[in-house]
């Protein structure tokens, strides 16, 4: 039985949450949250389910009022992002059906092959001197956008077409590599594009994005809040949501892994950046389908390490910040799709720091003159920190760094 909601302490909590969103100067040295527009309507519909559901609404009343909202807001997001993301596959709904099959693999192949061939996965010598094992380096910089993920919007695009071709626009959210991925598919689809980055973004990514003819929006401290604001948008202007997460990116993401395992079969462990998740998830996928033995180990920052925390404890766990200059890394909140394959095929998370990043960064430099951006150094990384032994791959998702940013990490 829930225990019992008392009525005036949690109207009382949403009065002062109210008076806080009146407040225009700060209070006790904070600004406080701008909690305008949908928020207050929201906090309206929610007193009026308190008079007719009672104790669903149990918790309300306890903690601070800034807290109380923060559970309010959780659960509306998640309704938000639900109406206004883009249909799934027929299959990939049920938790017993695997998110993508052999002919899945097949028709996302043969429509990533339409646009470019496979990229390069090469053992570096100084690599295996450095690290005192074989480091197959998979390449995916060398992709059409610079990061691996135009794969899966090449097949989100395409998929979409064949189920929805009456779709008038698309809009998503991103930190620059999903967005580029999208905004390519949909520059040669005809399909528009809005496109929401957090404040601050790279400036380089975004010029990449606008080039490819997508309508870009700064909103936001970080990817998360930039996601919920896309999915709003969706809602408003009759737009399909495009997540950083399905089966169809997924699917064209897996590609690569296709692509590596067909020319390193022996490979005994994948390192493989998490950023929402579709990269690992794609590389697990492929091994189970051809019942391969290499062992995939996820890589975060440890300052965005929602998936590692989530792993150890066994459920989905959200931080409060993730601070990382690997901005493709730099994820709070844990996709509960993406999770449920990671918890069970892959085998652990390594948390690797900026500093451990950056020197990375230098030595794919130093050692096979190819940049790397943040994350896409992240996987080898892990590999010299994880001291792997005997054949290891990891994975160069990318290469889309600022100039000015990979000039200080490579001065050191």
């Amino acid at each position: 039985m829930p225990r019992e909601v008392d009525p005036k302490r949690t109207r009382k909590a949403l009065r002062q949450v109210r008076k806080l969103a009146s407040l225009q100067e700060a209070v006790e040295g904070e600004t406080p949250p701008d909690y305008s527009g949908w928020e207050k309507e929201f906090l309206s519909e929610v007193e009026a389910r308190l008079d007719k559901y009672g104790s669903a609404f149990a918790d309300l009343g306890k903690g601070a009022p800034d807290e109380a909202l923060s559970r309010l807001q959780a659960q509306k997001l998640k309704e938000i992002e639900k109406k206004a993301t883009c249909p799934l596959p027929a299959r990939g709904r049920g938790r017993e059906e695997p998110m993508i099959t052999r002919e899945d693999l097949d028709s996302a192949w043969h429509i990533v092959r339409g646009v470019f061939g496979p990229t390069p996965a090469y053992a570096w010598p100084l690599l295996a001197e450095r690290a005192g094992h074989t480091i197959i380096v998979k390449h995916e910089n060398h992709c059409p956008t610079g990061a691996f993920k135009v794969r899966g919007g090449l097949v989100f695009l395409a998929r979409l077409r064949e189920r929805m071709p009456e779709c008038a626009g698309l809009v998503t959210a991103t930190r620059g590599n999903h967005g580029q991925s999208i905004a390519f598919a949909a520059s040669r689809t005809g399909v528009p594009l809005t496109i929401v980055v957090p404040h601050g973004n790279s400036r380089e990514k975004n010029v990449a994005m606008r080039a490819f003819g997508a309508d870009l929006i700064e909103h936001g401290r970080d990817f998360d809040e930039a996601r919920v604001h896309a999915a709003r948008l969706g809602l408003e202007r009759n737009l399909l949501y495009a997540p950083s997460f399905h089966p169809d990116l997924v699917a064209g993401v897996a590609t690569y892994a296709v692509e590596l395992f067909g020319a390193h079969p022996d490979v005994e462990t994948v390192y493989v950046p998490i950023g929402l998740g579709s990269g690992v998830c794609a590389v697990t996928l492929v091994r189970d389908l051809f019942a391969l033995p290499a062992r995939i180990v996820g890589v975060v920052s440890e300052n965005a390490d929602c998936y590692a925390r989530s792993f150890e404890a066994g459920a989905l766990v959200e931080t409060e910040t993730a601070d990382t200059f690997a901005d493709g890394l730099a994820v709070r909140v844990p996709n509960a799709d993406a999770f449920a394959i990671m918890k069970t095929g892959v085998e652990r998370i390594v948390r690797v720091s900026d500093l451990e990043i950056a020197a990375a960064m230098r030595i794919y430099h130093e050692d096979t003159h190819n940049m790397a951006e943040g994350a896409g150094a992240a996987s080898l990384a892990a590999a010299l920190k994880d001291h792997a032994k005997g054949k290891a791959a990891v994975i160069l998702s990318g290469a889309n760094v600022d100039r000015d940013v990979a000039a200080k990490v490579l001065a050191g």
